[in-house]
């Protein structure tokens, strides 16, 4: 009986020294920032993501289950408010018990404003004296696109320094499992990097083909690759193209010297399809920026990346 409880004694006094560390409750924005979180945590955790497949990252109404689990995460990573300005109303008042990354904040970010378009520079100087000129321009509102474009993610670049950002957040809140999140953000890293080269060697061939897309969410792809993109049929999140921009764009598809229009994913291709009737004009497969058509997970932000390439490079290839 004495054994027994000086056995019951020593496990207790120990058994601190052998708990096992709970990974922090975490919440995304949308599938792709949930699937750098994943590829962070590999096996030590897992990330909820609210904007459920098909739904618009820049306009969207939480469900109650939805609020609940954001109220109660320990980090939401989210890419800004200038993406969603609904999310970040609602952090305003959800009383978070954690709290938030705003990963266009994070450090390494190259930031660029919509309209201006311009060959990607990794310079590290260059890069801060661009961002720094992107962040200073005024904010826009949630019917404009003026100011930060806020897509990123759609340069892979940004992918790497979001994914050291995770793991330095990752890392404060759970230090026991530090060391795997670096390793898991240097390994990713790395097949960010290897995707990079494949993705310019595939689109080098096509990159003086102007083309023409849905929406005007591709700067940051397009900056980084060198590609032409020459227009959008929408170049607003939350407002209809106006008569005169349908017009203009119309002309310019029927002049000849655009190659491809994209519709995308999430959007009714009708409109895009009645612009193209009687022009030269190739319609392209759908695209999809933010990886709403593929399988969530650790995954799926380089599958993403490379599907933009693949559904690019196909349609614009010569003929």
């Amino acid at each position: 009986m004495r054994l027994a409880r000086l056995f019951l004694t020593v496990a207790t006094a120990i058994a601190p020294n052998f708990a096992v560390a709970t990974p922090p409750a975490i919440i995304t924005d949308i599938a792709v920032v949930q699937s750098l979180v994943a590829i962070v945590l590999g096996d030590v955790g897992t990330a909820g993501v609210l904007l459920p497949p098909g739904a618009d990252a820049h306009s969207y109404q939480l469900r109650p289950s939805q609020a609940a689990a954001l109220q109660q995460a320990d980090i939401l990573f989210w890419v800004g408010e200038t993406l969603s300005p609904w999310l970040g109303r609602t952090v305003e008042g959800a009383g978070l018990k954690g709290h938030s990354v705003e990963l266009l904040d994070a450090p390494g970010t190259h930031l660029r404003n919509f309209g201006a378009q311009e060959p990607h520079d990794h310079d590290h100087e260059a890069e801060e004296t661009h961002d720094h000129e992107a962040q200073t321009q005024a904010e826009p509102d949630e019917h404009s696109h003026d100011g930060l474009d806020p897509h990123a993610w759609l340069d892979p670049a940004n992918g790497s320094a979001w994914l050291a950002q995770i793991a330095a957040e990752l890392a404060a809140a759970d230090p026991a499992n530090a060391a795997t999140y670096a390793a898991n953000a240097a390994a990713g890293a790395a097949r960010l990097q290897a995707l990079d080269g494949e993705i310019a060697n595939s689109l080098a061939p096509v990159a003086d083909q102007p083309f023409v897309v849905f929406h005007d969410a591709y700067g940051y792809f397009a900056d980084h690759f060198g590609l032409h993109v020459a227009g959008a049929l929408n170049e607003g999140d939350a407002s209809a193209p106006g008569a005169a921009h349908l017009t203009e764009l119309r002309a310019e598809l029927s002049a000849g010297a655009i190659v491809c229009a994209f519709p995308e994913a999430g959007h009714d291709p009708h409109q895009l399809a009645l612009m193209l009737e009687g022009t030269p004009v190739r319609a392209g497969e759908v695209l999809d920026p933010t990886g709403s058509m593929l399988d969530a997970g650790a995954g799926l932000y380089e599958a993403m990346l490379r599907d933009l390439a693949i559904t690019l490079a196909d349609c614009l290839a010569p003929r």
